[in-house]
């Protein structure tokens, strides 16, 4: 049994890896700037202080820390994501410089949107192609900032995590509603790939790379093989027994992200990323079907 402790669990990824690994039998620590329960341990994610002792006990390190892409790109907000991303990544590689006995292992959050967007182009850890925007700047800047820290006793692992579904959180609760008001069309053209991964597979790729000693570097965490968002809205409207959803031209997806405060980015970037290095390395995952995957989740 190890010990875990997770930065930035306050969203919906963070409860699903608590969940899985204290199911597991593994002790729990959160980083939190809000701590509530005994396994809660108080950091502004800014400054070192009491919650560095934790690391010493702390055989698995996860730092999910960022600010969320969901909102408008205002200066205000680029400036947040991009420091909320950076600053706690030099703060996580410097505390665990300063432990006798480092975590043996640090996962740090990317984004498998550090790919440029591809309908046809896989990407893959090795041939992926990395863009150059704002959303894929970020990703270049967070990673830099992971491995430019040495540290030497501790493997390190950036996860670039393609869109995950659980029942609980991320894609899933607002593309119900979509659905649930005959809105459930395709959106844009609807070929644009979209890379995902069920709550379940997130976890458990997780428990595979800690397993596996000798793994580092860069991790795609997605399905062997996209869907599209055409299809991905079919199987919604099947799975929640809805006939009909009214199509998105992208005029009014780039009219409704301003309406509700987000960049329609979102639904618009075509991710076509593959897990190349799970697969190689033997990682089995469940769920690989859109629709079966829905129907765990919705049902």
């Amino acid at each position: 049994m190890k010990t875990i402790t997770i930065a930035g669990s306050s969203g919906f990824l963070g409860q699903v890896l608590e969940n899985y690994f204290v199911n597991k039998g593994h002790t729990i620590y959160i980083l939190t700037r809000t701590p509530k329960r005994e396994n809660d341990i108080y950091w502004n994610a800014k400054d070192l202080g009491q919650w560095t002792k934790i690391l010493n006990q702390t055989h698995v390190l996860i730092n999910l820390a960022g600010k969320s892409v969901d909102c408008r790109y205002t200066d205000a907000n680029k400036k947040r994501i991009y420091e909320s991303r950076i600053d706690t990544t030099h703060l996580l590689g410097l505390a665990i410089n300063l432990c006798e006995n480092p975590p043996e292992v640090w996962f740090n959050s990317s984004t498998a949107t550090i790919y440029r967007h591809s309908t046809d182009k896989q990407m893959t850890e090795a041939n992926g192609e990395i863009g150059d925007d704002f959303s894929m700047n970020i990703a270049k800047s967070w990673e830099k900032a992971f491995y430019t820290i040495t540290n030497p006793k501790t493997r390190k692992i950036a996860l670039r995590t393609s869109i995950v579904l659980g029942k609980d959180g991320g894609a899933i609760t607002p593309l119900k509603n979509l659905v649930t008001f005959g809105l459930g069309g395709k959106q844009a053209s609807g070929l644009q790939k979209v890379s995902w991964i069920h709550e379940l597979d997130f976890a458990r790729a997780i428990a595979f790379l800690i397993d596996h000693e000798t793994l580092d570097g860069n991790f795609n965490l997605s399905v062997p093989e996209p869907t599209n968002n055409k299809i991905l809205m079919k199987n919604f409207r099947k799975v929640m027994a809805i006939p009909f959803g009214i199509p998105h031209p992208e005029w009014l997806i780039k009219f409704g992200a301003k309406l509700i405060g987000t960049e329609p980015e979102l639904v618009l970037k075509s991710r076509n990323v593959i897990p190349k290095r799970l697969l190689d390395n033997g990682f089995k995952f469940i769920h690989t079907d859109i629709e079966l995957a829905l129907n765990d989740l919705i049902h």
